[in-house]
């Protein structure tokens, strides 16, 4: 039997018991969402947070994709990106954030409004999630059904793609995407527009974002055309060492106790990682890349046989970007070596005759060609 409530007031009012807490909504909504998990906080992990700070430097890179184990902080990476990136200069009441200087990029509304002058506010740098049940409507747009049947007019409703337009589009268990869908995104990436024919609608719009997808290979193969899509690709693995492993435990747990207490805490080293990003964006164009380290790129392409020139141009702009974050004039080899393992691995034929994986393959070529 359930105890009464003169039951319960008399068993809070014994020494010893804790009182019953009262949750204040009004407090609540005061406080707002909890912070996103500190970027800065992760522990190991270096190749992925590289290839993200990365591709936050120069969108051009061609996005990133996370492969791994589960539980081992892929997707809390990317959504804590999010509080780590720069705000953006875009054009008010546009549903696209179109860039107010940027002319060819600009919607159609915008690009007439333009003579006319364009107000323009600041904006947080958007992160959209594509859930994997999404509908095709979601997430390219639709007509607005409540204007259509309301004002009988036919209106567009943007859609995932519109509002990830100049930021991250990011996909957890991309490989489990339906293939209408990874179609759907191939188009898009290669164009940055989203074209829309439905319900009588026939419009246009920019939609260049940075892909970032994330998965465990346990679990399917990603399509081959949508892999050589992604600029960047890690493997994260769960630690072995013990202290790394106390160390991520020890800041969850922390994390989990006291969400704002811990945002606070590294409030100042997120706050330096935001301020070298924002450096290396207005650094990026000063990078000097010598004739050395594109034949030396180009040599590794070649040795690795990859397929096209994706892989010599992904590599160049991933060292320039590397080289741009350490504040250095010139791309080295060291860049080079550093970004090669993200830049080219996915990029490998499969030669049944070399049982290596792609890093100690991307290994043996770098020792043959750069030394």
């Amino acid at each position: 039997m359930a105890p009464t409530q003169s039951a319960l007031s008399r068993r809070a009012s014994k020494p010893g018991f804790p009182k019953p807490t009262v949750v204040d909504s009004a407090a609540l909504a005061e406080a707002g969402p909890r912070p996103a998990y500190p970027f800065a906080a992760i522990v190991g992990q270096e190749a992925m947070r590289r290839a993200l700070l990365v591709a936050a430097v120069d969108p051009a890179v061609g996005g990133v994709l996370v492969f791994g184990d589960r539980g081992t902080g892929k997707s809390t990476a990317v959504r804590a990106l999010a509080a780590l990136l720069p705000p953006m200069r875009a054009v008010a009441g546009c549903p696209y954030a179109c860039d107010p200087v940027e002319a060819a990029a600009m919607c159609q509304a915008c690009a007439a409004r333009r003579g006319q002058g364009l107000a323009v506010r600041t904006v947080p740098v958007p992160v959209v999630d594509l859930p994997l049940g999404a509908t095709e409507d979601r997430v390219v747009g639709a007509l607005d059904i409540g204007r259509a049947l309301g004002a009988g007019e036919k209106a567009f409703e943007p859609g995932l793609l519109a509002r990830a337009n100049r930021g991250f589009l990011y996909i957890d268990e991309v490989n489990l995407l339906e293939d209408h869908l990874v179609d759907l995104l191939l188009d898009v990436a290669a164009s940055g527009v989203n074209t829309v024919e439905r319900e009588g609608l026939s419009l246009r719009h920019p939609a260049r974002f940075v892909l970032v997808g994330s998965g465990n290979p346990e679990e399917g193969e990603l399509r081959p055309q949508l892999l050589d899509r992604f600029g960047l690709a890690v493997t994260v693995t769960t630690p072995t060492d013990l202290p790394t492993r106390i160390a991520i435990v020890r800041r969850r747990d922390a994390y989990e106790r006291d969400p704002a207490a811990f945002a606070a805490e590294w409030a100042g080293e997120e706050a330096r990682l935001s301020g070298q990003i924002l450096a290396a964006r207005a650094h990026l164009p000063e990078v000097a890349v010598p004739d050395a380290i594109l034949e030396a790129a180009a040599r590794l392409c070649l040795a690795l046989g990859t397929d096209g020139l994706r892989g010599e141009l992904t590599l160049m702009r991933t060292a320039r970007a590397l080289a741009s974050l350490d504040g250095a004039a010139t791309v080295t080899l060291d860049h080079l070596r550093e970004v090669a393992p993200s830049a080219l691995g996915h990029r490998l034929r499969r030669n049944p005759l070399d049982e290596a994986g792609s890093e100690a393959r991307i290994a043996r070529a770098l020792a043959e060609v750069v030394g």
